[in-house]
């Protein structure tokens, strides 16, 4: 997603205490929120420790313990090369949420904000997430980022 998460990544420590949400869609919503506020601690705790990662840019996908690191530093060396920053992603209306039993899986519109050399750029999308359910706490054990191409404007 054209380094979505750059702030996030930059920020990015080992661990968090921050917990996910208590319905699926609420947890989406936390993932991107701490995002947004440069949390990335409560932004890697909505996230299961082994999760599964399919993102635009190479490798493309990223799974197992120590996935969600690995795909920061990816984001990272992307923004610099690419000269990106001012990063936001905007939830649109969830699309679907279904839940079986301990887990869900969700669907949303979502717009990727960012200046890229000074130029306002702006990607849709939707993600998709696969959560599990432990205790009364959902993480996200699976997203993908389906985006169009980016086009100038916010």
């Amino acid at each position: 997603m054209k380094t979505a998460f750059v702030a996030l990544a930059v920020m990015l420590a080992a661990g968090g205490t921050a917990g996910a949400g208590t319905t699926p869609a609420g947890t989406v919503h936390e993932f991107i929120d701490a995002f947004d506020r440069g949390d990335a601690a409560a932004a890697a705790a909505t996230n299961t420790d082994d999760v599964s990662i399919v993102d635009e840019m190479a490798p493309h996908e990223w799974r197992g313990p120590g996935a969600f690191q690995a795909w920061a530093g990816a984001l990272m060396a992307e923004a610099k090369a690419d000269g990106e920053s001012g990063n936001r992603v905007t939830l649109g209306k969830t699309i679907r949420t279904q839940v079986d039993g301990d887990t869900a899986y969700v669907v949303a519109e979502a717009v990727y904000a960012y200046d890229q050399k000074g130029v306002a750029m702006a990607e849709p999308a939707r993600m998709v997430f696969a959560l599990r359910k432990s205790g009364d706490v959902w993480k996200i054990k699976a997203w993908a980022w389906a985006g169009d191409e980016p086009h100038p404007g916010k």
